[in-house]
């Protein structure tokens, strides 16, 4: 039987809205076929690489002054801002014309640009904005229960995305199920390319409708007015100068930094995997229809990473589940190096779990050793270094794939085998990179032991 009182709170028409934006804003559909929709539009794997660290660039730079103006102009116009720009980045790419070098690398670098400006535009702005209103209603207790339903909604909403998306794409599977169903209609593989594009373009203007419906909270009209009353460029500088002082905190508190570097060592290089996953699958022979499914399945695995990630925390030491983790990101980038067909998708199982894992383990850790009043930056901190990280990553990527192109190896490969034996070569360098790196953060446990086991100041001040 459901709750009733988790049924009221899903009556609020805030609460309802802030459900619906957050499956129409995240649930796209080219996301299981992320870097194959970038290559067969023409792009490099360098170039890429290089969009993919503009994006997390751009989520950087965009991060901390989002909040400040949440402060000024409101979390509902910020909400809304970030539908408008959602629309504006899928537009782009659905009327990029395929092949036509070099403007299809300049839209798709402003989509960049634009997607990493709505995610920091979003981030927490809705959320504040349902919590608030349960907040002056004295509802807040129920805020659980609001997250529980939102993210149950949203792994069906990611499922059924994922599924559905991977099929539209591959118009070879896309027509059989059109003759199947006595459709008399040809897709073309072109037109084929943009319905991902254009079904997210739609949930798009679907968030944008749902954001004009929210309503602002009486107690952050009233925190905005105040805030507006201030200046809200000395609100910026304020935000930049808390940052920067928690990173300074971090830095000279080894127990704070070792978690982030754990997390941070995984998360960037599973990250990384993940973006480009959807080109693996094609590598090991899979067919495009079943990327979705795939990525549905691995989305399933959230269900039940926590409670291993919460017996983990309590029961193993941070030694163990440091190795722990390392063992199984450097099994699964070994596995992923053989490219052994339709088996290989198994070791890629284990990256799943790895930065599903990593991420509990680090968000439990950090909040056990970080003070409140600082916590909220810390987990900001953290969220920005791991998008530095990520962004160099891809960086070096690039790089990595330049230099195998310049090769005589490479140059002598027939032309339409060139991009998958870059592809097969680049990611031959990823288990060495994460061995060293592995060993370089552990390095700094060894050195640091004494002072990981002291207890850290209760305060960023």
């Amino acid at each position: 039987m459901s709750d009733p009182s988790n049924t009221s709170v899903l009556k609020i028409p805030n609460i309802r809205r802030f459900i619906a934006f957050r499956i129409l804003f995240n649930a796209r559909f080219y996301y299981p076929i992320f870097t194959i929709l970038f290559l067969d539009f023409g792009l490099t794997l360098e170039q890429f690489a290089i969009l993919n660290a503009a994006w997390a660039a751009s989520i950087v730079l965009l991060e901390v002054p989002s909040g400040a103006l949440a402060d000024t102009i409101g979390r509902r116009n910020l909400v809304i801002a970030s539908a408008v720009i959602m629309i504006i980045e899928m537009a782009l790419l659905c009327v990029a014309p395929i092949g036509e070098m070099p403007i299809v690398f300049y839209l798709f670098l402003v989509n960049r640009i634009l997607s990493g400006a709505a995610e920091a535009s979003a981030s927490g702005a809705d959320e504040a904005l349902a919590y608030d209103t349960l907040k002056d209603m004295n509802l807040e207790k129920s805020w659980g229960r609001v997250l529980e339903s939102q993210m149950r909604y949203q792994s069906i909403a990611f499922i059924i995305a994922m599924s559905l998306g991977a099929l539209l794409y591959d118009a070879d599977r896309l027509n059989q199920l059109l003759r199947f169903l006595s459709i008399d209609l040809e897709i073309a593989n072109e037109t084929a390319m943009r319905l991902p594009l254009i079904m997210t373009l739609l949930l798009g203007i679907g968030a944008l409708i749902t954001a004009l419906g929210l309503k602002e909270p009486e107690s952050e009209q009233a925190a905005r007015e105040q805030a507006r009353q201030g200046n809200s460029l000395e609100t910026i500088k304020k935000a930049f100068a808390r940052t920067i002082k928690t990173g300074k905190w971090i830095l000279s508190t080894p127990i704070a930094l070792m978690i982030i570097l754990g997390g941070f060592l995984i998360d960037h290089i599973a990250r990384m995997i993940l973006t480009l996953n959807s080109e693996y699958y094609r590598q090991i022979g899979l067919p495009e229809a079943s990327f979705g499914v795939i990525s549905a399945g691995f989305g399933l695995m959230g269900l039940f990473t926590p409670r291993i990630g919460r017996w983990l925390s309590e029961n193993k030491s941070k030694t163990f589940n440091y190795f722990l983790l390392g063992f199984l990101t450097l099994a699964g980038l070994v596995g992923m190096a053989q490219f052994i067909p339709y088996w290989g998708i198994a070791p890629i199982v284990l990256v799943y779990g790895a930065i599903g894992l990593a991420g509990f383990l680090v968000s439990a850790y950090l909040n056990e050793v970080t003070s409140s009043e600082a916590r909220a930056t810390a987990l900001s901190f953290k969220g920005l270094s791991y998008n530095l990280a990520y962004g160099g990553i891809g960086i070096l990527y690039s790089l990595l794939v330049y230099n195998l192109r310049q090769t005589e190896k490479i140059q002598t490969t027939l032309p339409e085998n060139v991009d998958s034996e870059l592809f097969k070569g680049a990611l031959s360098y990823f288990p060495g990179y994460f061995a060293v790196a592995f060993v370089l953060v552990l390095a700094y446990g060894l050195v640091k032991r004494n002072a990981i086991d002291t207890r850290p100041s209760e305060s960023v001040e």
